[in-house]
């Protein structure tokens, strides 16, 4: 029997979530539905789970216990649009794995964007 077969949701609090949502919506162009959330199809790929040492820098500057990561199609793209609507991309770089970049949303959360590369997206 199988206990654990992946990551079901991800759920986090928020001091303004209307606001928040909208941020989400319009920048990640999340179609967020009137419960307040959404459901992703899934594909075939890989979803990473992993555990950062309590010292760990890589989510900083945010000073949450967790970040999320999401998958997109076109990084180089999504980078660009967000930069021109006035959002702040922390950095952006490549590896075997595919394309990253970080971003802060207005909640202090820093979320990374990943392109997988395309032998993991296809496995």
């Amino acid at each position: 029997m199988a206990r654990v077969t992946g990551i079901g949701g991800v759920f986090f609090k928020a001091r303004d979530p209307g606001a928040l949502r909208e941020w989400y919506r319009t920048h990640l162009g999340l179609d967020i539905q009137s419960w307040g959330g959404l459901a992703f199809e899934t594909s075939p790929g890989v979803t990473a789970w992993s555990i950062f040492p309590e010292s760990s820098k890589h989510f900083e500057p945010s000073t949450a216990r967790f970040m999320i990561n999401y998958r997109v199609d076109d990084l180089t793209s999504l980078v660009e649009a967000m930069r021109a609507e006035g959002c702040a991309v922390d950095k952006v770089e490549s590896s075997g794995e595919g394309k990253f970049a970080w971003i802060m949303d207005p909640e202090g959360n820093r979320v990374e964007l990943w392109e997988p590369a395309a032998e993991t997206a296809s496995e």
